[in-house]
């Protein structure tokens, strides 16, 4: 009888992109043009972001999503080698690769533009099929690729930012829904989130709602309850749901309680917050350290 060998802690399944980051004044109006006052390249897209945020914590991660044969493809594919990310479930061809250019105010709100090319093949999921992940964190741009790797995932997390046809199709698939206030209240057509949680809890068996400076709402194993939001001033925003994302597998893998795994992944989230750019702002242990070592943020039931 053969024995099953994990070799990657967190396999992280969907979109990655490559991000030009700018630093403006404001957000520009009809036919305005701003000079930046800083810019930044890196790598982006939530799965890829989710990867590197498991590695940077000490895990053994992997990505699993189309990049191009082109410029911004090979340099992602460098970042994610540096960072030690298991690259060998990359795809990619002759489509370009995705391209985001965001603009940060100095509140750190951005406003994200993303060119995102055809779907890539799955041609890569019998080579990682045979890692069986311990954990599968997907983000749903990727659905047909994360089906087929469900099966050999011992927990399935679904990192849902918006509604649409990849997380629909996922969402009552998964061990952890994981997901934005966006994408609740849209699955119950009104504003409120606790009415949203009370719907996804009968789809999911555990729903996280992340509602971002004012914390997160939760349903777990027949309880619920919120967390509040640790207290920061945010430089950038963007790549905060990535770091909570990765951050909460990682803790999954550690087998965290679930106080400390929320308390884990939202202090990964904040730390991000702290820096321009998702991709250097994704944090190891030390940054989340501090984060929690600030403040106690509420954990409440009911």
């Amino acid at each position: 009888m053969s024995v099953m060998v994990r070799t990657l802690d967190v396999l992280c399944v969907g979109h990655a992109s490559y991000d030009h980051v700018f630093s403006v004044d404001h957000h520009p109006g009809p036919d305005e043009k701003l000079f930046a006052g800083g810019m930044i390249g890196c790598g982006g897209g939530p799965a890829a972001n989710a990867a590197v945020t498991v590695a940077r914590l000490g895990h053994r991660a992997g990505f699993m999503g189309y990049l191009g044969e082109d410029l911004h493809g090979a340099l992602h594919v460098e970042e994610l080698l540096n960072e030690k990310v298991d690259t060998t479930a990359i795809i990619r061809g002759d489509q370009p690769t995705p391209v985001s250019v965001i603009l940060v105010k100095p509140d750190g709100t951005r406003s994200v533009t993303t060119f995102k090319g055809s779907s890539p093949s799955t041609s890569a999921q019998g080579a990682v099929k045979k890692r069986a992940p311990r954990v599968i964190l997907m983000d749903g741009h990727e659905p047909d690729l994360s089906m087929a790797m469900m099966d050999g995932a011992a927990v399935t997390v679904l990192d849902a930012g918006s509604l649409h046809h990849g997380t629909e199709a996922l969402m009552r698939r998964v061990d952890y829904l994981v997901c934005s206030e966006k994408f609740a209240t849209s699955i119950v057509g009104r504003g409120e989130p606790e009415d949203a949680l009370r719907t996804l809890g009968e789809v999911a068996p555990t729903v996280v709602i992340t509602l971002g400076e004012r914390g997160l709402l939760w349903q777990h194993e027949g309880m619920k309850g919120r967390l509040s939001a640790f207290t920061i001033r945010a430089r950038d925003t963007t790549g905060a749901g990535d770091a909570f994302h990765g951050a909460f597998a990682a803790g999954l893998v550690r087998g965290l309680s679930w106080p400390d795994l929320l308390l884990f992944a939202s202090a990964a989230g904040a730390a991000c917050c702290e820096v321009l750019g998702a991709r250097p702002g994704l944090p190891g242990d030390a940054l989340i350290a501090r984060i929690l070592q600030k403040e106690s943020p509420l954990f409440s039931l009911g």
